[in-house]
């Protein structure tokens, strides 16, 4: 019998608002870019759908540690982002900071959650 080696992972979901650039496809790339490299994850692609001049943008950044997504809504200036990152070396908070930072942004609220197996989560229904 092989036994089991706990799995760690982080999920931030947050709530960011006051933000620029939520419009700018080239913009969000970049910040999503840049937050992978803050929290020292590898991105694979970068995958991004904008609805339309002065619309929002869809993104996602795919990692080999998993992902970090934006949904935008540059006519409110706010965002919904979305960060799970796996394993030790992974900080999803600079991950979250850069993205922040990049899009000027306020960080009204984030919830960290963690996922995997071997590891104690918290229930919400």
């Amino acid at each position: 019998m092989t036994e089991s080696i706990p799995y760690n992972g982080q999920h931030i979901l947050a709530e960011l608002h006051d933000a620029s650039g939520l419009a700018d496809p080239a913009w969000i790339e970049h910040a999503l870019r840049a937050a992978a490299e803050a929290a020292h994850a590898t991105v694979i692609d970068v995958r991004l759908h904008a609805f339309g001049p002065g619309q929002g943008i869809t993104g996602v950044a795919l990692l080999a540690e998993s992902h970090i997504s934006i949904h935008s809504w540059p006519e409110h200036r706010y965002a919904a982002i979305d960060i799970f990152l796996c394993g030790h070396r992974c900080d999803p908070e600079a991950a979250l900071a850069t993205i922040a930072r990049h899009l000027d942004a306020r960080v009204e609220n984030y919830r960290m959650i963690p996922r995997g197996y071997g590891v104690e989560n918290n229930t919400t229904r």
